[in-house]
């Protein structure tokens, strides 16, 4: 079975002149019908959703954690599975860290009684969730707050999303022998950064290789950076096929 990745957004931190914040749309086929899935819901994403799919086909989110660049989108997921002309939408499953619901709830200044429940099933991750054809896994990593790394697989074929992180042994354990790690690469190497929040392109790099990944698409670089330097900072440390995640990017697993 083979499933397919859209870059829907990959700019670091804020949405940036040429993409939305972290956003990315996983469909594969099963008895049938497609299913999709999101990784994250960051700023601007859900805007540049429709260019690809109804929103209002989604069977299931998942946020790796609650930073705005990451989630705060599911806001005006909320209007529009509430508000929608063709009527209130079912609960949608939401899968994120621990109180995912009151901060969303927060943020549109809701009450948390309720909130955005009856829009959506906030459910905290657990080691396995199966959506379809879809079998997600989520590992805590290095980055402030509750942060999750997302593996998911559809036979034989996997992916894992970094999500935010700093070096950590969680996430080779996570990608190791993955087809495709989607890794951050916030900083740039010569800089004093600071510790357990990102990773620069060499660091993606030097766990791509650890976790001999066949394929490493680097994200969420930040509009201050120049996106090539993340990827020549990669190449000191990754041989392998190297790429740069952009809006619209396709990627066929």
């Amino acid at each position: 079975m083979s499933f397919r990745v859209t870059i829907v957004g990959c700019s670091g931190s804020y949405p940036g002149p040429e993409s939305a914040a972290s956003c990315y749309l996983l469909e594969a086929e099963q008895d049938g019908r497609t299913y999709r899935i999101l990784l994250d819901l960051g700023s601007g994403a859900l805007g540049q959703l429709h260019r690809y799919v109804d929103p209002l086909t989604i069977d299931a989110v998942f946020l790796s954690h609650l930073h705005a660049d990451h989630c705060l989108d599911l806001c005006g997921y909320y209007v529009m599975r509430k508000y929608h002309p063709t009527g209130h939408q079912p609960r949608l499953p939401v899968w994120g860290p621990p109180d995912t619901a009151g901060r969303m709830a927060r943020a549109y200044d809701l009450p948390l009684d309720p909130g955005m429940n009856e829009e959506f099933d906030f459910r905290e991750h657990e080691e396995w969730v199966r959506i379809g054809p879809f079998l997600i896994e989520a590992v805590r990593v290095e980055h402030p707050g509750d942060a999750f790394a997302l593996k998911v697989g559809v036979g034989e074929r996997a992916l894992v999303y970094s999500g935010d992180t700093g070096m950590c042994d969680s996430l080779i354990k996570l990608a190791l022998d993955v087809d495709l790690l989607l890794c951050e690469a916030s900083f740039h190497d010569g800089r004093t950064n600071p510790p357990d929040m990102h990773l620069s392109g060499s660091e993606a790099g030097t766990i791509a290789t650890a976790a001999s990944v066949g394929r490493l698409v680097l994200t969420h670089v930040p509009p201050w950076n120049d996106e090539q330097v993340a990827l020549i900072e990669a190449r000191t440390t990754w041989n392998g096929d190297l790429d740069l995640a952009v809006a619209g990017m396709v990627i066929e697993l």
